[in-house]
């Protein structure tokens, strides 16, 4: 904001004072001098900052409104304030009614029931100065005990009865104004003045409508505002059952201001002496999924002595950066990691910076102490053709010669190994089974001989002939439906995972990076019935209580998506989650993020609580909102599927990264020049 445009305000402001405030009877100096220095506009979206200074309550976030100016003059008015008082506000939206009290008051105490406006009202005071403000993100009904007594209360919302737990936050002698009303929006001002340990004296001031007051001691049920559908669908009644339910998360859930200042020695705690967390995703594009991750796995890393990420990910593409972040001297490739469809998955801004953080922390480490990264998936068929084919022609050219003349059966279906699978299946073209996996015992039978050379390059090598094997059998599979090549490949993963963990020690823990669909207990959701399993269930049934599941969930954002196969990355917008979903009732405590450990409380595992069977979203690299509750929702226990849920009420897309926003970094780092 320009000179210009301070000036301008500060003589709407004063113009609104004096006609809108002063001309309706206000008369507190103290309240007119507050009103005449906080900037309103800044309390507004920028859109409608040119409308500041009118008498009128306008739209701010999470479908709320600020109140216009006369109002919160005449309610601060009310309070009788002298100077220097301890005030609570319930309800502190954008945060401009608690500014204008702050300039009266000596501390301010402020609860908002949605957690969104708390965060960005906190936000926005302590830049705008206003450090006598506290803010908390609770339910408003309850007020703030531990800062009772209070000299004033204020409530800028109206409910059916003044709750009992405000009464007793007030001071002797203290005031509390409050809209009061059987109907909802429709209510009388009224100011309470408590005159003894027990007795209170009421007055009517004026007949007002403000929204309603949600909470334990308010409206009993928020169903317009929490199980509306999406884009203006039918309100989803919200039973007993469910209300208590949410009440409970809301309780048991812990609260993170943002990913960079969450607590997570809780979630530690609870991780315990697990060997493999494995840390989901509800999207392949979301970014606070894989800042989340980021942030997990360098405390695992640091605190728990985790030694490898392993993620769901190419191993010739994670090869490269496994290469950069443990200081490997190997030539740099003629490829590009990440280059295949979807490269937004992993070729962003968010895994770059973790990559970067950890060669920057390996840098610390001695060679064998050094954090790897690995991949566990089998789409890279060609990629892994050629690195067990030049890895054999450095150690064992004669052994190369064959390999190649083995893999040649699939050399016509490099560029589009899909092709390979109808072929074989429609009879049109041999099986090259017996060839690739001869290739395979071939390499596994000389282990001991070739890893004298190099343990690390023979295990890459053997992983990569592995991949082949696994491939060669997936796009073969694929064709005979969903079940066989979905098991295929994460069967694959999960041995790719145990050989890892082979290799890198008894004892050695890791780090994997997938999505929920993989990471989760497939023996808790639908895909059970189908005949499906996924890596999340193997790890729990080899490795038991030592494999920690995490999933995570959304309400509503954006994403990074397409909408075919092959198609271009676009950024979508996520519908808000349907009011049958585990997603709508973490949407309806209010919370912005949380983590909700699920292992141990067994009131939230119960049949009767979130182990109810729910819809569950899942977006993968294709989102298509118009099909959404068909093509992206399936039924789910939640508790018997994660050990623990990470939640973002609102999320926004992973910032996709090109060759060119790395082209100064050297040619061995993964992302390519």
């Amino acid at each position: 904001m320009n000179y210009s445009d301070k000036v301008s305000f500060q003589s709407l402001r004063k113009q609104m004072v004096e006609r809108h405030i002063t001309a309706r009877g206000v008369r507190d100096e103290l309240v007119l001098e507050a009103m005449r220095r906080v900037p309103r506009e800044l309390f507004l979206p920028e859109r409608l900052r040119e409308f500041a200074y009118e008498d009128a309550p306008l739209p701010i976030a999470e479908e709320q409104t600020i109140s216009q100016p006369y109002i919160v003059a005449f309610m601060a008015e009310a309070l009788l304030l002298k100077g220097g008082e301890r005030v609570l506000e319930i309800g502190a939206g954008s945060g401009y009614a608690a500014a204008v009290l702050s300039e009266i008051a000596g501390a301010v105490y402020t609860v908002e029931r949605l957690g969104p406006l708390a965060e960005r009202a906190a936000i926005l005071l302590a830049e705008l100065g206003y450090h006598n403000v506290h803010v908390l993100h609770g339910d408003g009904t309850k007020g703030w005990p531990k800062h009772a007594p209070f000299d004033a209360i204020v409530v800028a919302a109206g409910g059916p009865r003044v709750p009992e737990s405000l009464k007793h936050q007030l001071k002797i002698g203290g005031r509390l104004v409050m809209p009061v009303g059987s109907e909802r929006l429709g209510q009388e001002l009224i100011r309470i003045t408590r005159i003894s340990a027990d007795e209170y004296r009421s007055e009517d001031i004026a007949d007002v409508r403000f929204v309603p007051l949600i909470g334990d001691e308010g409206w009993a049920s928020a169903q317009e505002e929490r199980f509306t559908g999406a884009r203006g669908g039918a309100i989803k009644p919200v039973t007993p059952h469910d209300e208590m339910l949410i009440r409970h998360i809301g309780e048991t859930a812990e609260s993170f201001p943002s990913i960079e200042t969450a607590d997570l020695n809780s979630m530690l705690n609870r991780i315990g002496s697990a060997r493999i967390v494995l840390l989901g995703e509800a999207t392949h594009g979301t970014s606070e999924f894989y800042r989340m991750r980021d942030r997990i796995a360098r405390d695992l890393i640091i605190k728990k002595g985790f030694r490898f990420i392993a993620v769901e990910a190419d191993w010739p593409d994670a090869a490269r950066v496994d290469h950069y972040v443990r200081h490997f001297q190997y030539p740099p490739s003629e490829w590009t990691a990440f280059a295949r469809f979807p490269t937004w998955m992993w070729r962003n801004t968010e895994v770059r910076d973790f990559v970067s953080w950890l060669r920057k922390y390996n840098g610390t480490l001695g060679r064998e102490e050094r954090i790897a990264f690995h991949g566990l998936d089998l789409y890279s068929l060609y990629d892994s053709i050629r690195s067990v084919l030049d890895y054999l022609d450095e150690v064992d050219p004669e052994s190369a010669r064959i390999a190649r003349e083995r893999y040649g059966c699939l050399t016509p279906w490099q560029h589009d190994p899909a092709t390979y699978g109808h072929a074989a299946l429609t009879g049109s073209y041999p099986l090259c089974e017996p060839y690739v996996v001869r290739t395979l015992t071939d390499l596994l039978a000389k282990r001991r001989v070739y890893a004298e050379h190099d343990g690390e390059r023979f295990l890459d090598a053997e992983q990569n002939a592995r991949l082949v094997a696994n491939a060669e059998r997936y796009y073969r599979t694929m064709y005979y439906g969903s079940r066989a090549s979905w098991n295929l490949r994460d069967s694959h993963m999960f041995e790719t995972l145990r050989n890892l963990l082979a290799f890198h020690g008894l004892g050695s823990k890791a780090i994997v990076w997938a999505h929920n669909s993989h990471i989760g207990n497939a023996a808790a959701t639908e895909m059970a019935a189908r005949g499906e399993h996924n890596l999340g269930q193997l790890c729990r049934e080899k490795f038991g209580a030592l494999a920690y599941l995490v999933g995570f969930g959304t309400h509503s954002g954006t994403v990074a998506a397409a909408s075919d196969w092959n198609g271009p990355m676009e950024i979508k917008t996520v519908r808000p989650s349907v009011p049958e979903s585990y997603e709508r009732l973490c949407h309806a405590t209010g919370l912005s993020r949380f983590m909700l450990g699920l292992r141990d409380d067994g009131y939230l595992r119960g049949p009767a609580a979130l182990g109810e069977e729910r819809l569950e979203r899942a977006i993968g690299v294709i989102y298509r909102p118009e099909t959404e509750r068909e093509s992206h929702y399936f039924r789910s226990n939640l508790p018997g599927q994660f050990d623990e849920y990470i939640w973002f009420d609102d999320t926004h897309a992973v910032t996709p990264l090109d060759t060119e926003a790395v082209k100064d970094l050297p040619d061995t780092y993964p992302f390519g020049v």
